[in-house]
């Protein structure tokens, strides 16, 4: 009798949870973006981890917590992360908010489904499909196949299993042992994604064969074929090219129409991870720099990056429409996929993934493009190059910076050298010292909070720095700033 009573009423408090959301939505419109997107704030608050640790009280107990409690904890949360969204966050591939996207994102946590079937997520499926069409439109085919997917990492695996699916269908249920040894093909400046990839499909990490860059970190077609004709004469089998359109550090754009005629003569698939280069498919000033793409078989894009969709956001498209990417990965779950549904079950795509639940990706795009359109989403891209031509001829002018190679794409590559090491260049531990720079400087202004900036090095070049802008809320000011605080940062090192 008792456990009917309880079942009787709500297990929520309805009155109680309205309330809670008003006020946490109140505390992430001020903290996360009024403060968040405010140049005169902090892009962190920095703490080291024993610290933050002890202020965030993060042990999980036996009886839960009043809400102004729980109100508080919201704030400190925002107080102690990131603001991806500041004008002087410089770190990654991706910043800046879009209010567009964050309805779309907040619509897609509200409404809470998966993207397997019709009937569980209608307006999704219609609306991935229409968003699917229109990126491989801007690639430049007229039909295909594609799937959002959790990451660029995980579109170039996908990219992979279906080519591997395409050359011996047979291994999905044999296994490797149904077919020889493989050979992937990509430039020693890919994204690890495709190592990780290999060693994932168990293919093996062995097995890719790496390409040749030239100076300014593009495949060079001739060694691909070279590398081929190799894999070859050691019994392998090609069967994946991967080039880049934009890769991570010197964003370099492989010469793609070359390598497809490479992968045209010796019938191997050719992937195009485009994850952050794609974008500049919409500028119509740019997107030569993926010319020959529409040759590709499939193509990695990451709209959350260089759009600002919102993390995340990343399609595998391929230009196939024969249903490969079903065949590769379907199971025909029953309880999932009856075969006697009242609708056109064509419209359950959830066999397409090796996934089973999957978020919903697209809104968040649709609705940005819907209020920008493919015109406005242009000039923020064309913004972004304009943004990095400003810092590169900046640079020029700045005693103590020295670009590490003219930029092709918005990643801006840079060293700062402090008065101490000028005119020293010839001295045996110069590239040492130069080498803590970018460290040291990181680490000052993480401790201060006034910005953020990635550093790496790379080859046989000490840590330099890249310097990325694709937030249009950034301004003229917020670049001058930025070059300002390198210098103030690093006048003493």
């Amino acid at each position: 009798m008792a456990d009917n009573n309880v079942l009787s009423h709500p297990g929520l408090d309805k009155v109680a949870s309205e309330e809670f959301l008003q006020k946490a939505f109140q505390i992430m419109m001020e903290e996360g973006i009024r403060k968040g997107m405010d140049a005169s704030e902090k892009v962190c608050d920095w703490k080291e981890p024993e610290q933050l640790y002890q202020i965030l009280d993060l042990d999980l107990k036996d009886n839960g917590e009043p809400q102004e409690r729980l109100l508080e904890r919201c704030r400190e949360v925002i107080r102690y992360s990131v603001k991806t969204c500041h004008p002087h966050f410089f770190n990654q591939l991706f910043s800046g908010l879009d209010p567009h996207a964050l309805t779309g994102r907040m619509i897609t946590e509200i409404l809470n489904t998966s993207q397997y079937t019709y009937e569980i997520a209608p307006v999704f499926v219609l609306m991935e499909e229409v968003v699917l069409k229109q990126l491989r439109k801007l690639i430049g085919w007229e039909d295909g196949d594609g799937i959002f997917c959790p990451g660029g990492s995980v579109s170039n695996i996908y990219a992979m299993n279906v080519a591997r699916y395409h050359c011996f269908p047979e291994c999905k249920q044999k296994g490797n042992w149904a077919v020889p040894r493989l050979a992937a093909f990509t430039s020693v400046e890919c994204h690890y994604s495709i190592q990780k990839g290999a060693a994932f499909l168990g293919i093996g990490t062995d097995n890719i064969y790496l390409v040749a860059v030239d100076e300014k970190g593009k495949m060079i077609p001739a060694d691909l074929e070279k590398q081929i004709n190799r894999a070859k004469s050691e019994s392998a089998v090609p069967f994946f090219v991967n080039a880049t359109c934009g890769t991570t550090v010197l964003g370099a754009f492989d010469p793609v129409a070359e390598i497809a005629e490479v992968c045209s003569r010796h019938k191997v698939w050719l992937h195009v991870d485009a994850a952050w280069g794609g974008s500049a498919l919409l500028s119509r000033k740019h997107r030569h720099l993926l010319d020959g793409i529409n040759r590709a078989d499939s193509v990695a894009w990451n709209p959350h990056k260089m759009l600002m969709t919102g993390l995340q956001c990343s399609a595998f498209l391929l230009r196939d429409s024969t249903g490969l990417l079903q065949k590769c990965h379907c199971a025909k779950a029953t309880y999932l996929f009856q075969t006697d549904k009242f609708y056109d079950m064509s419209y359950d795509r959830g066999d397409k993934t090796i996934q089973c639940g999957r978020k919903v990706d697209c809104l968040k795009l649709w609705l940005m493009w819907k209020a920008n359109g493919t015109r406005g989403l242009e000039q923020r891209v064309d913004r972004a190059f304009a943004f990095t031509r400003y810092l590169v001829d900046e640079i020029k002018k700045r005693e103590g910076f020295q670009l590490v190679q003219e930029p092709e794409f918005i990643n801006l590559c840079f060293w700062f050298i402090p008065p101490s090491l000028r005119g020293k260049e010839g001295s045996t531990d110069y590239c040492h010292r130069l080498g803590k720079v970018a460290p040291a400087i990181k680490e000052r202004m993480m401790k201060k909070g006034s910005m953020m900036v990635s550093y790496q090095p790379h080859g046989n070049k000490v840590n330099f720095f890249r310097q990325v802008v694709t937030n249009p809320a950034v301004t003229k000011a917020d670049l001058d700033f930025f070059l300002d605080e390198i210098e103030r940062l690093g006048k003493d090192l």
